[in-house]
């Protein structure tokens, strides 16, 4: 940490960047990637380019037709 940093931190309560995961705004749960996997018969590729909103309105097409 530079000394820039650590003032921000000491005078304003700037937390500095200490390498923790981001997450990403389009991201969704793994349980729903495993059950779009392992239930719907999807691949790991189609699920990966999938928006969320896309991703839960599958699985509830899944739950409410069986398809």
């Amino acid at each position: 940490m530079d000394e820039t940093t650590f003032w921000a931190c000491v005078k304003h309560g700037a937390v500095p960047d200490r390498g923790t995961p981001k997450l990403f705004s389009h991201a969704f749960p793994a349980d729903l990637v495993q059950l779009l996997i392992s239930k719907v018969g999807l691949g790991e590729a189609e699920v990966a380019v999938m928006s969320k909103e896309d991703a839960v309105a599958r699985m509830q097409k899944y739950w409410a037709e069986g398809v």
